[in-house]
């Protein structure tokens, strides 16, 4: 009888794909959703802000109150990576401890039940088998570790270091081995996607990549997320738009556009060159702009927030997050002194989520009425006779739901393919739409 293994990975699609290369090093285990009856249970963490932290925690501790006796529980990521000595003498529930640098290896720790942290980050590449999970037709592809920014909220340079690309041959040999597999759409992934190569003195890294993309055979969709505005130019977005690939998708997490606060957060580029990066994609045919933003920063005075508030409701993103300021070891911002109350930050999300709410709203409201390419992902949650699908421009997961509620083909609609439907109306927060033509 195979051994059984739960595992649980949080945090970004980074982490996401790193937990698909410990799963290439435990096919042996079967997998299953009841950690009770797992021999191996494994949570790759997340150790990006205060409410990440407190979820990796919590993971670890719920899954050892289901565990059974003889199972073993490891530690992996970027939380564990961080405190590993502290958290080696506190958590005593957890047998293995291990960071960003050996998922290849979780195996043979498993095997000798040995915790490591090895000085390099690792980065999966095309020599690594990964198992792709939660789609058929998508997997994601990370291009680099580490980053070159100095943001003063941010500690991933403290713990994953400088920017390290892989290599275009790398990223080619990866992409031409998952669509002999049948995979067929991409996102891009790293912690400055626009910085691609640039430790390897290529400052057109992504540019390079996106005429790889284009020459591949067999890839149909692509997306690249975690633009950093420095490191964006007009160029770069000019060439995403005459890509026949890669989608005008243009991920670019902002986290203000007060000048005050650019300059405090350390962001590199101000806030008209910012703007002029907007204008510029928005003039791209169907261009889809995503973005993030950071409240009660410290240091961000009321005007500073009213700025921002009348900046992204004017602009009207077609997706957008906000995160709330949290302090975090290894930043700049931690020694601040002009910290701001918990109570007004916790206000300030509220009122830059309501207006994201309806700015997103918006955006969906401008589908009705148009005639898309979709994927269908499977049956919905929301009524058994209803399909779940997403705008093939869209990333997965995080852009929103299409219901599938009628057809106007023959055939039985089939999961992974594309297909061309009409957005028909708005219903709540999700749109639905009729299949009109499958496509190749």
């Amino acid at each position: 009888m195979s051994k059984k293994l739960h595992l649980v990975s949080l945090g970004c699609t980074k982490n996401l794909i790193d937990s698909e290369v410990m799963l290439g090093r435990l096919k042996s285990y079967e997998m299953t959703d009841d950690a009770s009856v797992a021999d191996l249970i494994i949570v790759n963490t997340c150790g990006f802000i205060e409410s990440a932290k407190e979820e990796s925690l919590n993971t670890i501790f719920n899954l050892h109150d289901q565990r059974k006796e003889s199972s073993v529980l490891v530690m992996a990521g970027c939380l564990s990576q961080r405190y590993k000595d502290e958290l080696a003498d506190e958590l005593k529930e957890v047998d293995i401890f291990t960071g960003v640098g050996d998922y290849d290896v979780i195996d043979e720790l498993v095997e000798h039940k040995r915790s490591q942290f090895s000085p390099k980050v690792f980065l999966a590449n095309d020599e690594v088998e990964r198992v792709v999970t939660n789609s058929n037709y998508h997997a994601y592809i990370k291009l680099s570790e580490g980053c070159n920014q100095s943001c003063a909220f941010c500690a991933i340079p403290f713990f994953k270091g400088k920017l390290y690309s892989r290599t275009l041959e790398s990223v080619k040999k990866e992409l031409t081995s998952l669509v002999k597999q049948g995979f067929y759409d991409f996102s891009f992934v790293s912690q400055d996607s626009s910085s691609y190569l640039r430790d390897h003195d290529i400052n057109d890294g992504l540019e390079q990549l996106i005429d790889l993309i284009d020459s591949i055979e067999g890839i149909k969709s692509a997306r690249i997320l975690y633009l950093y505005p420095s490191t964006t130019t007009k160029k770069l977005i000019k060439k995403i738009a005459n890509s026949k690939v890669v989608h005008n998708y243009f991920d670019m997490p902002l986290q203000h556009i007060s000048q005050n606060m650019l300059k405090l957060m350390k962001r590199g580029k101000g806030s008209d060159k910012i703007k002029e990066l907007l204008d510029e994609m928005r003039k791209v045919p169907n261009a889809f702009i995503r973005s993030t933003f950071i409240v009660g920063h410290p240091g961000e005075s009321e005007e500073d927030f009213e700025e921002l508030k009348s900046f992204v409701k004017e602009f009207e993103f077609d997706r957008a997050n906000v995160f709330s300021y949290s302090d975090e070891e290894g930043t700049s911002a931690i020694k601040s002194k002009q910290k701001i109350d918990a109570k007004i930050i916790d206000k300030r999300a509220k009122e830059l989520g309501k207006i994201i709410s309806k700015t997103t709203k918006a955006s969906f409201k401008k589908e009705v009425g148009k005639i898309v390419d979709v994927v269908v992902d499977g049956l919905s949650e929301e009524h058994e006779f209803l399909l779940s699908a997403k705008e093939l421009l869209w990333a997965p997961e995080i852009d929103g739901e299409i219901l599938i509620n009628d057809k106007e083909i023959d055939e039985e609609i089939a999961y992974g393919k594309i297909y061309q439907a009409k957005i028909t109306e708005m219903v709540g927060d999700k749109l639905v739409a009729t299949i009109l033509d499958g496509r190749l």
